[in-house]
């Protein structure tokens, strides 16, 4: 009998490491299936981030650096850009355009964000109520969004026209004018009409996602909001602003970064006339760059635009954080 109780003491003792050992294996094997998982993770992304690196990073960093350089197209046949420091930065903050474009960066940013903002707003409000061909309806507000900005670009352009232009020729007709305004070639009307043009342009964008963001508010809310006698503009106020604050700070820091830089429409009505009246930084550095080919000079007002959109992207982005905390 005691033979027995030492034999099985001792395989006792034998299987117990055995037993311990199996719990660890598996976890050694759990941590190698994570290992390989995060390994297979990293291999998918690479694609990814290897054409951001080469599609956006390396055109970004080659900007910045040119900025700095003079770079005229003789640098494309001798591969030589001498090394100027901040004079780009110098000329085009010093020339005589650059007060007129910067003014004019920031009225049509701001005409063209609070026009979109408001429209898209109403409509969003408007489509929220559900009636017969409101889905098409909204499908149809999608064209000028889809519509190639040249193409847009071409169309009002025919719309705008002085002497042809069916505008002037509806309001003629009304006996509302007197004289055919020349909204493209007069430099009181033409940065106005480009406003307008971009406006609705950039409606159905922020159509889209507010309705996606009204869409997200339970209607028990404003059930429940009616019940304290909260209705209309009351329940506006308090339910859908409140509730809607992070899809409008979506809207507006991508409107503005969007509208900073646009060219298109620019180009496609003005070319940045009459006399400069609706030259931007964004025109004026395409110019800079592809007519006069001083390609280190419209690097410069290129980086001055991609900071002054990152500045505005973080202040506006913390004030709306500090907004939603309190």
């Amino acid at each position: 009998m005691a033979d027995v109780l030492r034999r099985a003491v001792r395989a006792k003792g034998r299987a117990a490491p055995a037993a311990e050992s199996a719990p660890a294996g598996r976890r050694l094997g759990r941590l190698g299936k994570r290992d390989r998982l995060r390994q297979s993770h990293v291999l998918f992304l690479l694609p990814a981030l290897a054409y951001m690196v080469a599609f956006f990073g390396y055109p970004v960093v080659k900007n910045v650096v040119m900025g700095f350089q003079h770079y005229t197209t003789t640098t494309f046949y001798t591969g030589q850009a001498p090394w100027v420091g901040i004079a780009n930065y110098r000329a085009v903050i010093s020339s005589s355009v650059f007060d007129k474009a910067l003014l004019n960066t920031v009225l049509f940013t701001v005409g063209s964000i609070a026009g979109q903002f408001l429209t898209g707003l109403s409509i969003a409000l408007f489509f929220r109520r559900r009636f017969p061909l409101s889905g098409v309806m909204r499908s149809l507000l999608l064209l000028p969004w889809l519509v190639p900005l040249i193409v847009s670009s071409a169309v009002w352009r025919w719309i705008l026209d002085q002497d042809n232009g069916v505008l002037n020729r509806f309001l003629g007709a009304l006996h509302l004018v007197q004289d055919r305004p020349g909204w493209l070639t007069s430099t009181s009307l033409a940065l106005f009409a480009v406003i307008v043009v971009n406006i609705w342009i950039g409606i159905p964008f922020n159509v889209a996602i507010l309705y996606g963001g009204l869409q997200d508010i339970p209607e028990e809310l404003y059930e429940a909001a009616a019940l304290d006698g909260a209705t209309g503009w009351r329940a506006f106020r308090h339910v859908t602003w409140p509730l809607l604050r992070p899809v409008v700070s979506v809207v507006l820091v991508l409107g503005v970064v969007y509208t900073v830089k646009v060219l298109d429409v620019i180009l496609g009505l003005t070319n940045g006339g009459p006399a400069n009246a609706t030259q931007t930084i964004a025109s004026q550095s395409y110019q800079l760059s592809f007519q006069q080919f001083d390609f280190g000079q419209g690097a410069a007002l290129g980086n001055i635009l991609i900071v002054v959109s990152l500045v505005f992207a973080v202040l506006y982005l913390r004030a709306n954080r500090r907004a939603v905390e309190q």
